[in-house]
Order: structure tokens, then C-alpha cells, then sequence
């Protein structure tokens, strides 16, 4: 029996505002009983600064989860919490591996009830972190909405997190048309199937351009040092203060070490989804499609003798990290998902197949500009922080040690400090780079096959061993190479960016 398409009421999903609530973040828990976790989240940035916010939590009554009635009271205490337990974390000088019973006690139960584990995940900082400006007026445009809860209290902090609001909001109304697509292709309606596509591709445009928005009011420094230190999990984080993780007393004596991921875009069900209906497959980190590794078995076996160890999906791992009905939601949609098979097997409808490789167009130039920005604000931010560390004399550096605050953007260095990571725990590029290069491989056209198919010039790849085939040479992306690095072309050559050397520079 062919499994009905999901209904969006059954899965906590607004036909309007998609994975954003159907009613607005409540601004405060309408019990008086919470009033001391809202006023420490009201003044969660002069806590931090001051460095009070440790002892406070320490001195704070362990309140119970009872007076939580509706689902809205239940998200506004996650986000409360989840704020209080990251800001306790990474709040001081080296973080801290021991939450204490008055934030874990509570949050523990919270997120047994919505799902989610107990870090500040996607859904604790933005899609139940936000309120608009005017109530009458649309939450999918940045000049309506504000934060509820920062870290920092900066205008960037919250420009990061609305972004992704408004991302949300635009792409909300898309996902009944992307079941109305999937119910059409069962009775082969091309016309309605073809509509929806044209749909889908224009709202991904315009998630890309809200995207590029980013850059307006969020300055990369700010980012790199003062904010996404707080965003970071428990997760691979041993260079940065957590080698086993972080424990969570909830008074049972049994308390165990657990690591997590932190907040992570990755962690957003709209661009899963996205990618669950148009048929896209992401494979663990690193491994390459079956084809690429029958083409170049040979060929690694002769130069490195063996293929890397594939890694974990990342992508799959951060279903975890949803809240629950949205997670069921994607997998429900999953078995229903029919669009690539439908467009394949009806190549010869060009309007049809030009809609569902726009869509992969659309999607893979919104990885492009999601890749440029994690350069800007993280690969190059990076950089700039060993190349200042280099230059400073042995006693210099003692002294910075000693005083910056151990995170995620002061690590002690050891010997994989030169792999970036996310906030999620990640390697970050060649995750970011794998996922772009996945999202064109569906594509159905020739001309789309070359265009999606562009990821680094690489002669053991599907997108070079196609593209010869078909008797024209793969495009790479200049100065990108496998390894996620990149190099800066300029009048006077090519000029690497290597850790130990600073710019060398290369004809």
C-alpha cells in the first residue's frame, strides 16, 4: 500500500510559517514561578561579562517543570534554559564541564518532552528565539523581527540569528506546494508537478538573496570571537576545553559524561527537506559515490593504498538535533518522495526537467554563498588569529594564554588545530564543499549536468568522467581545491595561505 502524504497539522508544522511556530515565541512564561530564569535571561549579557553568571546559576533554586501547560510554555523554557547552560559552559576563562542540577534538573525533563537534547540547538536560539517588530506585518523580512535572547547583547548576534528566521518564514509557504508536487507526480500530473518546481526554485532564490543579508549588519569578528564561541557543543571539542564532553547532575548519582553538537544550520528541517523532496542524497563525509570509487580504486590504491575512512552522515546525525515531530515529519516525507524518479523518467518534458534542475541550480548557488560566508567569517578568521599568535614573542604568548578565555576561537593547538570545525563538531569545509557538489548530481539536462556538476577539477570525479564523456572538460572553481583550502590569485601570483609560512608566493 502506497503510504498517504503527510499532513502538516499531524507533524507541528504551520501551513503559513512552516517550521517556525503557528503562534508567535511567547516573550515571557506566564507563571510568576519562572521569574528567576527569566530574569537571568534578561540579563544573560551583563552576567556573562561580569562573570557572575556561574555563581548565580549555583545559588538558583532547582524549579519544577509543572507549571509548563501549553507547547509554547514548554519551548519558551528550552530556549530559556538552553541559553543559561551554553552561557554557563563557555561563560569564563576555560569552560565548564559540570552543568549544575538548577539549569539540568529542569532542562532535562524540558527536552525529554520536546525531543531535543540539552544544548542550544537551531530550534532553542532561532526558530523559538524571535518576535516581530509590528504583529501586522510579515515575519519573513529582517526589518520586522527582534531577538527574544543573546549571549552578547550585539546587534550581530541578533542579525545572525533573524536571518535564519526570516529564511524560515520565506520558505514556510513552500511546503505544501512541495507535497502538492509529490501528490501530483502520483497521478501524473506534469503541469501541477512543473508549477510547484517553478515555485520551489524562486523561493530558494530568494532564501539565497536573504542570505547574502548576512554580511549587512553581522561583522565577521564579532562573529568569529564573541558569539559563535557560544554556540559550540560538547562534541570535538577537546582542543577547545571538553575532552570528554560535559556532565549534566540531575541529582541521580549516575551522571555519565555527554557530548553534543552545537547549534548548526545543518540543524534547519526547511533545506532538509528541500533536499529530501528533489531526490539529493549526502553521503558521510568523505566518502565518494559508488561510481567515483570504482573509476579511481586503481589509482589510490597505487598512490596513497587505500581510500580514507568514510565518516559519519553529518547531515542524518543532525536530525537528532530537531525538535521531534519536525524530525518525523522529514522521515515520513522520505518515504513518500517521488519527484527525481518522476522527472527521470519523464526526460522528454523539457518544461519539467528545466523546473527540477532550476531548483538544483537555485539550491546549490544557496551551498555557494553558504560556503563564501563560512570563508569570510570563520577559514579566514582563523587564519588571522595564528597569524597574530606567530608574531608575538614566547613570553607574549604565555601571557595571551593565560588570559583569553579558552573556546572555540582560542584553542590550545595541537596536532589537528589546522582542521576547522563547526559549531555542530564537523570538519567544516569538506562537509560544506560535499554537500554543494551532491546537490547537483540529480540533475536531469546536459547543460544542467555540466553546470551542477562543477566541483573541484578532479579526474577521478563523476563531474569529470561525465563531462568527458560527453566531450567537454570540467569547469573547477578557481583557486578551490579538495581539501577545502584556497588560494588568493593576484597581480604578482598566486598566493597560498599556509599555516606555518603566512602567504608564500607561488608563479
Amino acid at each position: 500500500m502506497i503510504p498517504p502524504i503527510p499532513r502538516l497539522e499531524d507533524y507541528d508544522v504551520s501551513p503559513q510559517n512552516g517550521f517556525l511556530p503557528n503562534e508567535l515565541p511567547l516573550e515571557i512564561l506566564p507563571d510568576s514561578y519562572y521569574d528567576r530564569w527569566e530574569a537571568i535571561a534578561r540579563n544573560l549579557q551583563a552576567l556573562v561579562l561580569s562573570k557572575r553568571l556561574r555563581e548565580v546559576v549555583k545559588r538558583m533554586p532547582i524549579l519544577s517543570t509543572s507549571h509548563l501547560r501549553h507547547p509554547a510554555e514548554w519551548r519558551r523554557a528550552y530556549s530559556l534554559l538552553v541559553f543559561m547552560a551554553n552561557g554557563y559552559i563557555w561563560g569564563g576563562q576555560k569552560p565548564e564541564e559540570r552543568v549544575p542540577p538548577p539549569i539540568s534538573v529542569p532542562l532535562l525533563e524540558i527536552c525529554e518532552y520536546l525531543e531535543l537534547p540539552p544544548v542550544a540547538t537551531y530550534a532553542g536560539v532561532c526558530l523559538w528565539n524571535f518576535k516581530p517588530i509590528f504583529n501586522d506585518e510579515p515575519i519573513d523580512s529582517l526589518d520586522n523581527l527582534s531577538t527574544l535572547t543573546t549571549f552578547t547583547g550585539s546587534l550581530d548576534e541578533s542579525w545572525f540569528y533573524l536571518v535564519s528566521v526570516a529564511i524560515e518564514a520565506r520558505g514556510g509557504p513552500v511546503i505544501p506546494l512541495l507535497l502538492r508536487a509529490i501528490a501530483a507526480a502520483r497521478v501524473n500530473d506534469s503541469r501541477m508537478v512543473t508549477e510547484c518546481l517553478h515555485t520551489c526554485a524562486e523561493c530558494l532564490d530568494e532564501i539565497g538573496s536573504l542570505l547574502s543579508q548576512m554580511y549587512e549588519n553581522c561583522d565577521p569578528h564579532v562573529f568569529y570571537h564573541r558569539i559563535r564561541p557560544f554556540l559550540a557543543g560538547s562534541k570535538n571539542m577537546a582542543e577547545a576545553g571538553l575532552p570528554n564532553g560535559v556532565i549534566y547532575e540531575d541529582g541521580s548519582g549516575r551522571e555519565e559524561y555527554r557530548q553534543y553538537g552545537g547549534g548548526s544550520n545543518a540543524q534547519s528541517s526547511l533545506i532538509q527537506l528541500f533536499d529530501i523532496v528533489l531526490g539529493i542524497e549526502h553521503r558521510p563525509t568523505g566518502e565518494k559515490r559508488k561510481e567515483d570509487s570504482t573509476l579511481s580504486s586503481s589509482d589510490s590504491e597505487s598512490q596513497q593504498g587505500s581510500a580514507p575512512p568514510a565518516r559519519h552522515n553529518f547531515i542524518q546525525d543532525m536530525r537528532s538535533y530537531m525538535p521531534g515531530p519536525h524530525r518525523r515529519f522529514l522521515e515520513h516525507v522520505s518515504n513518500v518522495a517521488n519527484i527525481r524518479e518522476y522527472v527521470e523518467a519523464h526526460k522528454s518534458n523539457r518544461s519539467l526537467s528545466i523546473a527540477y534542475d532550476a531548483c538544483l541550480a537555485m539550491l546549490r548557488s544557496l551551498r555557494d554563498k553558504h560556503i563564501q560566508m563560512v570563508s569570510r567569517y570563520i577559514v579566514v578568521k582563523s587564519r588571522e588569529s595564528r597569524s597574530e599568535t606567530r608574531s608575538t614573542s614566547p613570553r607574549e604568548k604565555v601571557t595571551q594564554e593565560r588570559d583569553q578565555p579558552r573556546n572555540i576561537a582560542n584553542p590550545r593547538k595541537g596536532s589537528n588545530a589546522k582542521k576547522l570545525r563547526g559549531t555542530g563538531g564537523t570538519a567544516l569545509i569538506p562537509f560544506l564543499k560535499q554537500a554543494r557538489d551532491e546537490t547537483g548530481e540529480p540533475a536531469i539536462d546536459t547543460w544542467a549536468k555540466r553546470l551542477l556538476g562543477n566541483g573541484p577539477a578532479n579526474s577521478s570525479s563523476s563531474s569529470s568522467s561525465s563531462a568527458a564523456k560527453m566531450g567537454f572538460a570540467a569547469l573547477g572553481k578557481m583557486g578551490e581545491h579538495a581539501d577545502g583550502e584556497t588560494e588568493i590569485v593576484g597581480l604578482a601570483g598566486t598566493w597560498a595561505m599556509d599555516d606555518s609560512e603566512g602567504g608564500i608566493c607561488h608563479w
